[in-house]
């Protein structure tokens, strides 16, 4: 495991046809078909690997139902366990298109509408599927080889793969997908060149291919070559090889939010003085910055330093930095109060900062030394997927779609406990009289985030009410309370 105690994120994709047209798994009757032209919940599947064989695949739907293939090339989605019937290879093609071959009977998989079968002898262009990532795109971006994740480094002007913890906004990488390959995208919105370059314009130097080798991701260039890490630094750029190696393999993992906390006092709370947490710098570096790890189960949250320690509850309601695992004691409640949040410990006290700036789980009730002003860090450029799909600008009006199958990138501007969104345009959200999210605000309006379940944020307008997408799939600021449709990932 590497350091930052993630597992690499389980990969979801959708397959898209000779036509254009997205793999599909109906609801009724574990149909299978490729008629949708977009990326929805139907048209995501997840790539599980054989336990024995690392090159026989499964493809699991939204359902939780496999696709198989019986001796006669009939399609199914019905198995719920992984038959034989089940088992395929992938056999990925110079333009990063996979053929899908069952293991058992040796034939290919393809066709169109609903008129699929798995009864080829040989791959044409029927049996050709490209392949979208349905994953959120901004992550971590691990080297296999090298055991570092990357980052942007701004003096060098390069991505750089010499991290232990992906620490900071510069590790958050954006993948952006574009025409059946993708660009990846820095936190201040360059694209990575072949040639280790970072770029303002993305375009045939910057359009990579993704590839799986075991697992793991390869980004083959548009020269047939691979990125890998070079140099003392694992400078991120194409190298000679036309076949991926372990140096040419890469992780995707899930980038937890990282927060700054400002107490009642107007201090950061810090490490920089030694094992226990006190809030008395009036920088924030590293060493003021935590990251988020929310339980799925409980809900609760555990804080982590950049040395890689937790937070964790001793004697006498002291909070120091000293855990090294996950317990009960590095757990927090933490309470959603408008623009402060309040952190209970696992004593039932809730965390105070006390006159020396010392934080201690002493209090039963919340007043304004128990409240902290919570920043969150690293999402500077932020992409929102709910329910149904990504938030993205519509078309002809001022509103927000909230189910759609590509993304807008918006600007989370930080403004004193609150937050402002801004469009592509450079103009702000704001809700309307009517309830609508619109995008075309002259001035900044307030917004407050909740980080309330792994993966997931709540919005809430000036207006106390989440933001939800609705049935017809628009954007409404009018969430009376938290349901699923007010949880977005980001």
């Amino acid at each position: 495991m590497p350091a930052n105690g993630n597992r690499p994120l389980k990969l979801q994709f959708g397959l898209i046809n000779y036509e254009g047209r997205y793999l599909t798994a109906e609801t009724f009757g574990f149909k299978v078909n490729a008629s949708a032209p977009s990326l929805k919940k139907k048209q995501i599947w997840t790539l599980e690997q054989d336990s024995q064989d690392t090159q026989v695949v499964y493809l699991r739907s939204h359902l939780g139902r496999y696709l198989a293939s019986d001796k006669d090339g009939k399609v199914t989605c019905e198995a719920d366990g992984h038959n034989s019937d089940c088992r395929f290879l992938i056999v990925a093609q110079s333009d990063g298109r996979w053929a899908l071959q069952s293991e058992q009977y040796l034939r290919f998989f393809g066709g169109s509408r609903d008129y699929l079968s798995c009864f080829a002898q040989i791959i044409t262009d029927a049996e050709l599927w490209a392949v979208h990532l349905a994953l959120h795109p901004q992550a971590n971006l691990l080297s296999v080889a090298r055991k570092r994740y990357a980052h942007l480094s701004m003096e060098d002007g390069e991505i750089a793969v010499d991290l232990n913890i992906p620490w900071g906004v510069a590790a958050l990488l954006t993948l952006v997908y574009l025409d059946g390959k993708y660009c990846l995208k820095t936190c201040d919105s360059r694209f990575l060149s072949n040639d280790g370059k970072l770029v303002m314009q993305n375009g045939r130097a910057t359009a990579y291919t993704l590839e799986l080798k075991c697992g793991k991701l390869a980004f083959k260039d548009c020269e047939g070559k691979y990125l890998s890490p070079m140099g003392p630094t694992g400078t991120l750029r194409s190298g000679r090889c036309s076949k991926p190696g372990k140096d040419e393999l890469f992780d995707l993992e899930e980038s937890h939010p990282q927060v700054v906390l400002i107490a009642a006092n107007g201090r950061y709370v810090s490490i920089r003085q030694g094992l226990s947490l006190a809030a008395n710098q009036e920088d924030e570096t590293d060493m003021e910055t935590f990251q988020m790890e929310i339980d799925k189960e409980t809900k609760k949250c555990t804080f982590r330093t950049s040395q890689g320690n937790y937070w964790a509850l001793v004697a006498h309601g002291g909070v120091q930095t000293t855990a090294t695992e996950v317990s009960a004691d590095t757990m927090f409640s933490v309470e959603w109060l408008g623009h402060k949040v309040a952190l209970k410990a696992n004593n039932g006290k809730y965390i105070c900062t006390k006159k020396n700036g010392q934080l201690l789980a002493v209090s039963d009730s919340i007043g304004e030394d128990e409240q902290l002003t919570l920043k969150l860090i690293n999402r500077p450029m932020l992409i929102l997927r709910g329910l149904n799909g990504f938030i993205c600008h519509h078309k002809n009006s001022n509103t927000l779609d909230a189910s759609r199958s590509v993304y807008d990138i918006f600007t989370l501007q930080f403004s004193n406990g609150a937050y402002n969104i801004k469009g592509v345009d450079g103009q702000f959200w704001y809700v309307n009289s009517a309830g609508l999210v619109c995008s075309d605000g002259e001035a900044p309006e307030d917004f407050s985030l909740e980080l309330l379940e792994h993966g997931r944020l709540a919005i809430r307008g000036k207006n106390g009410k989440y933001l939800r997408g609705d049935q017809g799939g628009t954007l409404k600021g009018d969430g009376l309370s938290l349901s699923s449709s007010a949880l977005w990932e980001y």
